[in-house]
């Protein structure tokens, strides 16, 4: 369970430290989300390969290969005194993530008989849904109280924990030890790495550089399309592609993979805003913004005992549809958000967040898998963890373009009101005036009465964008609603809950 620990709490543990990433490495708020994304785009590369690297080195090996690249990762992550320095170690960082948890699963599942498997996964489940409580709280206490490095550096006595556990404990079983997997699929591969990679570039620098007004946003696009196309072309030729997919045939996985790519951007899409809201906008510290959001855990560990028994004994679909709906009801209350609110006015939002989240991600993964035969598993969880991150990268790019750029229409939309033939504004300024005269003249006390009114014209502009941004979050979850119910009805697996992270 460590190193699916460590990876799921390096997710979250960052987000709160963006504005101080931001700040020490002279980058833009919008700059130091790449650190979320660059992570997850690299993270799914590796995962459709990882059942061909634990076939090839075998298991064992390759899982502690993972967790010292991951570590080491960690560490110059924490080192780094550039934007690219930092980029580039969050990128090996998700190379070496990616595999973790597929890895972690297969072990667990193939060390315990059936009848044992049940408990197993729910202790699996625990540890992994208690991450996202600790790593908001933790990355605040530890960015203000030390530094944000530190939300990196956490990750060594973790990693070394799980090597030293891992060689002491963890055995390769027969089959793995003998198997001959063949020559990987190369060409798969770098197709695979390369439209990824104009993906996250795309992703990363579209907002700064204008999207498809800059040339070279449109020569990735078109990287990325062609290599693509490709890619697809390829795996669909190959007896034994790197990535199955024909796999997709099946309905309930296709339809699964989609809703798990639009929930994957909604949730990590509301994981980035959240804890920006609170520091940006409220004014809070990384551990104030962390306290505040980490109750989206808590949902989480409260639910999932009652998940577990709800998935064997009823159609998942609905459970499936009342985790959109419950989310898509928290981003709607979220959109009342205001700046005078305190910091717990989210609390039950939060909470529920993280609830329906956990109604989401297990029984969809019992669904969208529960009709493939054995022998797909191992390709269809790499595909589906896959999507899930595609999604989560392209939700965190997008909330984050929205955010900008409606506060610019925002902004331009409330300056009208800012004119001498406006009772309220002319009323405001000379409340203003008359506070600033009483330590400057009449000159300098307007202009600090002007400065005051743009400053608010600012915040207010930037609330109304984060308000679009929970409004838009909450269409996409009720839109999924129709989708989940195209699904056949299945039964959940044996385990199948330890998919959920």
């Amino acid at each position: 369970m460590l190193p699916t620990f460590m990876e799921v709490l390096d997710t979250s543990i960052a987000s709160v430290a963006l504005p101080h990433i931001a700040g020490s490495l002279s980058a833009t708020t919008d700059e130091a989300t790449w650190v979320l994304t660059s992570y997850l785009v690299a993270n799914a590369v590796i995962l459709p390969t990882s059942s061909w690297f634990s076939l090839r080195f075998g298991r064992r090996n390759f899982l502690l290969t993972c967790i010292l690249i991951f570590t080491v990762a960690s560490f110059t992550c924490g080192a780094a005194t550039s934007l690219g320095m930092i980029l580039i170690s969050r990128a090996i960082q998700g190379a070496g993530g990616g595999a973790l948890q597929p890895l972690s699963q297969a072990i667990l599942l193939e060390s315990f008989p059936p009848a044992k498997r049940g408990s197993a996964m729910a202790v699996f489940a625990l540890g992994v849904v208690v991450a996202p409580v600790l790593g908001p709280t933790l990355g605040g206490w530890l960015t203000d109280s030390y530094s944000w490095r530190w939300a990196f550096y956490i990750n060594i006595p973790i990693g070394a924990a799980a090597v030293w556990m891992i060689l002491r404990y963890v055995k390769d079983p027969p089959y793995i030890q003998n198997a001959k997997p063949g020559r990987i699929d190369t060409i798969g591969f770098g197709l695979l790495a390369l439209w990824l990679g104009a993906l996250q570039i795309i992703l990363d620098k579209g907002q700064e550089d204008d999207w498809f007004g800059s040339s070279l946003i449109r020569w990735m696009f078109a990287i990325l399309i062609v290599s693509f196309v490709a890619f697809l072309v390829v795996e669909l030729r190959l007896k034994k592609p790197l990535v199955n997919l024909r796999i997709f045939s099946n309905r309930n996985f296709a339809l699964g993979c989609l809703l798990i790519g639009l929930f994957g951007g909604a949730i990590y899409g509301l994981i980035t805003l959240l804890p920006l809201f609170y520091q940006t906008l409220m004014g809070y510290t990384a551990q104030a913004a962390g306290i505040a959001v980490s109750p989206r855990g808590i949902g989480a560990i409260l639910a999932m005992p009652f998940i577990a028994l709800l998935t064997s004994r009823m159609d998942n679909r609905y459970i499936i549809a009342a985790g959109f709906f419950g989310f898509a009801i928290t981003s709607f209350w979220m959109s009342g958000a205001d700046l005078q609110m305190s910091q717990w006015s989210l609390l039950w939002p939060v909470i529920i967040s993280g609830t329906a989240s956990g109604m989401v991600f297990v029984p969809l993964s019992t669904t969208a898998m529960g009709t493939l035969r054995n022998e797909q598993i191992g390709n269809a969880s790499g595909l589906f963890n896959l999507l899930r991150n595609v999604g989560g990268s392209v939700g965190i790019s997008v909330v984050n373009t929205l955010v900008s750029r409606h506060q610019q229409i925002h902004q331009a939309e409330m300056v009208h009101d800012l004119s001498t033939g406006r009772m309220v504004f002319t009323q405001r300024l000379q409340v203003l005036q008359n506070i600033f005269s009483q330590t400057a003249g009449p000159v300098l006390s307007r202009q600090r009465a002007y400065g005051m009114i743009e400053r608010d014209l600012f915040t207010q502009a930037a609330l109304w964008s984060y308000v679009d941004d929970f409004r838009y979050l909450t269409m996409v979850c009720l839109c999924c609603i129709p989708i989940v119910f195209c699904l056949r009805k299945v039964k959940a697996r044996p385990g199948a809950a330890a998919a959920a992270h």
